[in-house]
């Protein structure tokens, strides 16, 4: 079968590689139909993802076709389609026990960890399958962005009552973005990117945007939030120093998340911190119970994903594209990859 493998940062390489139909009790086997291309495919490629090594086959946003299924799947069947839940994790895991399944100890991410889904055909443990009979496999290859910020908005609590700041327009704040509104609360979004703001405007229907360069940031936020800031402020950059300007930006009692990473240390004001009491979240990853949630919204209507994908390419053509796609005058928001 076709597969693209990352071999080292900045090269990719369409080779055949050998095609295993066999399941076991506990599996799937399952055609590819849709992958997309998210921000830690980009830091693979650049060879600035935490957590990595090389050669790697790339791809854990994913919308497939069950073709087969092991003795003991009861939940899926041949024809079904499906979002993957890339986020593996074994029964015995201490955090897995206690509901964590998003971030265990010894958790393997399809695609990161491991070897994914940026080829013809995969198998994997059908437990980590979430079926629909009505969206598209674009839709479902965007299940898994969206749980990020869904999962987010669920671990901060987000009530109808709270002021919202989304840092970073990427689509993992787009994600943060949709379920924030869905929850009720007045969303703005801050980023350097005029494009960027102005797509959220006009097409996520933000309450606000605010550009931080060239002015007073927190008083921005209070013109933006009637003369206050923000109950919560999420930072899905991954940006170091805006991780760090970030605790200057919720109110008193407020709460800060951390979506994004980088490699190295987070520091800050311990004075302003206890003065606020603040409290700080990180939110990695999604939870089975994300993606049933996102599934019903769209199904739903309530989330429309088509305004994200911006490019498309086919299998065949993306050792080509991808490259162009980190480039900023492409203005990506999210590739698809047509298998």
């Amino acid at each position: 079968m076709k597969t693209i493998i990352l071999t080292k940062p900045g090269q990719l390489q369409l080779q055949e590689t050998a095609l295993q139909e066999d399941v076991a009790a506990d599996e799937a086997l399952l055609k590819v139909h849709r992958i997309g291309v998210c921000g830690t495919d980009m830091h693979a490629f650049n060879g600035k993802q935490p957590f990595f090594s090389y050669p790697r086959i790339l791809g854990h946003e994913l919308g497939v076709e069950v073709v087969k299924v092991g003795s003991a799947v009861t939940h899926v069947k041949p024809g079904d389609r499906c979002a993957v839940e890339p986020y593996f994790y074994t029964s015995d895991d201490y955090a897995v026990q206690r509901g964590k399944t998003n971030c265990a100890e010894k958790i393997s991410v399809f695609g990161v960890h491991e070897d994914g889904g940026m080829r013809e055909y995969i198998t994997l443990p059908a437990k980590f399958l979430h079926p629909s009979g009505k969206l598209s496999y674009d839709q479902l290859a965007l299940v898994e962005t969206l749980g990020i910020g869904c999962h987010a908005v669920n671990r901060a609590e987000v009530k109808k009552e709270d002021t919202v700041l989304v840092i970073g327009s990427g689509p993992i704040g787009l994600a943060t973005i949709q379920f924030a509104k869905v929850k009720g609360g007045k969303v703005v979004v801050m980023d350097m990117n005029e494009s960027r703001l102005q797509f959220c405007q006009e097409t996520m229907g933000v309450d606000g945007t605010i550009n931080p360069t060239g002015g007073d940031v927190e008083q921005k936020l209070r013109e933006a939030f009637d003369g206050h800031l923000p109950t919560v402020v999420f930072d899905a950059t991954g940006n170091a120093q805006s991780m760090h300007n970030a605790f200057q930006y919720p109110d008193h009692g407020g709460k800060l998340v951390f979506i994004g990473l980088f490699q190295g240390d987070v520091s800050f004001n311990d004075p302003l911190f206890h003065k606020k009491e603040l409290t700080l979240l990180a939110s990695r990853n999604a939870l089975s119970a994300d993606f049933e949630e996102i599934i019903k919204l769209i199904e739903a209507g309530e989330i429309d994903t088509m305004p994200w994908i911006t490019h498309r390419a086919p299998f065949a053509e993306v050792v080509n594209s991808f490259p162009d796609w980190l480039k900023p005058e492409h203005k990506v928001i999210k590739a698809m990859i047509e298998v």
